[in-house]
């Protein structure tokens, strides 16, 4: 049966259809999924625990490989843990992916299911009154470890202890969808760092199969990972949708544009700056606060901008206004780059999280919010800026003087900097009558 799940909604649906098509071929995933479990062995898997994935030795690493034969086995198809570490890691890390897999506890038991390595979608027995001090009497699905956002589940879905329980997980970004036995129980909640509350879940990683304390045991674990085009149609869903959004771009060519007309061009209906020319190219109106969406492609070095709230063509932006970095900020490219300066930041005045772009060559996903001195950007669903742009000019990163950043109104656009990065999708809505 074809399986093709690309928006929460369309994941709910699905779940009662898929089922049946599982549980009749054990361990066979469905199409367009990989079986990360082959039924037989743990062949891809390692050991693991919850330990910050980028400190982890080879010499600990060892140690937890060595342990998983005393704690981990395979029965009759089924992956089982007789309730002791170490985890039981993929091989394999993910970025955007979809995740099917059967679990089932025993009582009291108490588990979950690790993404890119962080914990946890929680999984536990809804029965056990001694967990209840804790949320288990929620039931399971939800993002336990979470402190900012929800991290409960919106409903019990669970089966009764004894029971194969099936549950559905997507991730995008920094946002998590869980459907546990066909209903949602988490619908695109962020889930948060645990090992550096400061920054973006990882954009990589493995998945963790964790227990404590009792037997657990798993099977059709099937994974497909998101291709980048399909990622960003489901950020722009996730974002609420596109009604109120107005298209800035034809596709055809550059009218209701003004500036640096003939600095750039529309090749296959994205407009990228010529090679070796750039300029401002500026919307031929004006803009408050306002919600900007967009995908753009960088070169390899590629180098650009977000005109915020310009005057007009002539002015920098980076000091008569405000720019938003676009820029492939690899170390190879720029070795010797600020933080003020890699992709998103808010140039010489608010540094981004770096190290949340696409490979170059493919299409990356931004949304920037504008709201008064607040600026929020979201690369490819993770947030890598959220700033003030009146307490930045307290004390200016790079020592120099912004002040045209203070401005309430202006055009928005692209800062061009001779490199062909493309733009496309572009679409901006209002947050202010202005």
């Amino acid at each position: 049966m074809r399986l093709v799940l690309v928006s929460a909604a369309a994941a709910a649906c699905l779940a009662q259809v898929t089922a049946v098509t599982l549980a009749e071929e054990l361990n066979q995933p469905p199409q367009g999924f990989t079986a990360a479990f082959n039924g037989e062995d743990l062949s891809g898997w390692k050991g693991g625990s919850t330990v910050d994935p980028r400190k982890i030795s080879p010499e600990q690493q060892a140690k937890w490989d060595a342990d998983i034969p005393k704690h981990w086995k395979v029965d009759n198809g089924e992956i089982v843990n007789d309730g002791h570490e170490p985890h039981l890691v993929t091989d394999k890390d993910y970025g955007d992916f979809e995740l099917w897999i059967d679990w089932k506890l025993a009582p009291k038991g108490d588990s979950g299911v690790y993404l890119r390595g962080c914990p946890q979608v929680q999984l536990w027995d809804p029965g056990n009154e001694e967990a209840h001090q804790h949320g288990s009497d929620k039931g399971s699905g939800g993002l336990w470890n979470n402190q900012q956002h929800e991290r409960f589940p919106t409903q019990v879905a669970d089966k009764p202890v004894g029971q194969w329980n099936r549950m559905y997980v997507r991730m995008v970004g920094q946002y998590v969808t869980v459907v546990l036995n066909d209903k949602k129980v988490v619908d695109n909640v962020v889930l948060e760092n645990y090992y550096d509350r400061s920054m973006p879940v990882f954009k990589s990683g493995p998945i963790h199969l964790q227990t404590h304390g009792s037997e657990t045991r798993f099977r059709n674990v099937f994974v497909r990972e998101i291709p980048a085009d399909e990622a960003n149609r489901i950020l722009a869903e996730i974002g609420g949708g596109d009604a109120e959004f107005q298209p800035l771009l034809n596709g055809k060519d550059l009218s209701g544009w003004i500036g640096a007309t003939d600095d750039y061009e529309v090749v296959d209906g994205a407009v990228q700056a010529k090679k070796g020319r750039g300029g401002n190219l500026l919307t031929e109106e004006e803009y408050e606060d306002f919600i900007v969406r967009m995908e753009f492609k960088l070169p390899p070095g590629g180098n650009n901008g977000l005109a915020i709230r310009t005057p007009d063509a002539k002015t920098n932006p980076a000091f008569g206004a405000i720019e938003l970095q676009v820029l492939d900020d690899a170390p190879e490219h720029y070795p010797d780059l600020q933080d003020y300066q890699t992709h998103g930041s808010v140039y010489g005045l608010i540094a981004a999280k770096r190290g949340f772009l696409r490979p170059v060559g493919q299409w990356n996903y931004q949304e920037t919010v504008v709201d008064g001195d607040h600026i929020i950007v979201r690369l490819n669903g993770f947030t890598i800026l959220d700033g003030r742009v009146s307490e930045a000019l307290k004390k200016p990163l790079d020592g120099q003087d912004h002040a045209g950043a203070a401005r309430k109104r202006g055009h928005f656009g692209f800062a061009g900097h001779q490199d062909p990065v493309a733009f496309r999708n572009v679409r901006i809505k209002r947050l202010s009558a202005d």
